[in-house]
């Protein structure tokens, strides 16, 4: 035997696992081949589905379907209704798409003046926070607290501004209606602080946009008439 015939001879025998390191991969492969019954099995359980929504799998799903609870909220298309963060929107449609391989109903919200739409599953609309927009009744309440006296705590700015912002976040008409009253300033007050009177005007904005569509005006006009309430009680 030559000696590069002696040479190749020890490389082979010196790595021996060659051959099983392949039939490891074979059997892995096999293995994995072998798999897809489990793996399908997985899309009965939806577990996305239900963590989203808190709904327990199987018999709840028939039960409460999107379109009962959609109705249950009264939402329809072309109503005004309140989110949160966002303020008054109009519901543009209510459809059902296939999103990530499931099917959901969505509430399509426009907000014209920052362009945006909004898309919110029916089954979530209510732990969401959307709502419709509050009754007469109720915005004599929130006119009432226009009409209050300013109620200002003796802490840091930054602690109230904080306090404000998730007044207004909130979407509640009647804390967002203590906001504007607390930093609206009379004839003869001190002058707003920047950081103020923007937190001022965002109340503002949002309460007469509310104000203005149960009303049917515009967001100018509700401004006004509820300026005009804040005024009423000047001396």
């Amino acid at each position: 035997m030559s000696e590069k015939q002696k040479t190749v001879a020890a490389k082979k025998t010196a790595n021996p696992s060659t051959v099983p390191a392949v039939e490891e991969v074979e059997v892995a492969k096999q293995v994995t081949d072998s798999a897809p019954a489990p793996e399908k099995a997985k899309p009965k359980a939806e577990p996305t589905p239900i963590s989203h929504s808190g709904v327990p799998a199987g018999p709840m799903r028939p039960m409460t379907p999107p379109r009962a609870m959609a109705k249950a909220e009264n939402f329809a298309d072309g109503d005004y209704v309140v989110y949160p963060t966002h303020g008054v929107g109009r519901v543009e449609r209510i459809a059902t798409e296939e999103i990530a391989g499931h099917t959901l109903e969505l509430i399509h919200i426009t907000f014209d003046e920052n362009r945006m739409t909004l898309r919110v599953p029916t089954n979530k609309a209510r732990t969401a926070g959307l709502r419709k927009l509050a009754s007469r009744k109720q915005f004599d309440d929130v006119l009432a607290v226009l009409k209050g006296r300013a109620r200002i705590k003796r802490t840091m700015w930054s602690r109230r501004a904080q306090e404000y912002e998730a007044k207004i976040n909130s979407g509640d008409p009647s804390a967002i209606a203590e906001v504007v009253r607390d930093l609206h300033r009379n004839a003869g007050q001190p002058d707003q602080s920047f950081s103020e009177r923007q937190i001022y005007e965002s109340a503002l904005d949002r309460l007469a946009a509310e104000y203005g569509a149960m009303e049917q005006v515009d967001k100018a006009t509700a401004t006004e008439r509820l300026i005009a309430h804040l005024k009423s009680e000047e001396k």
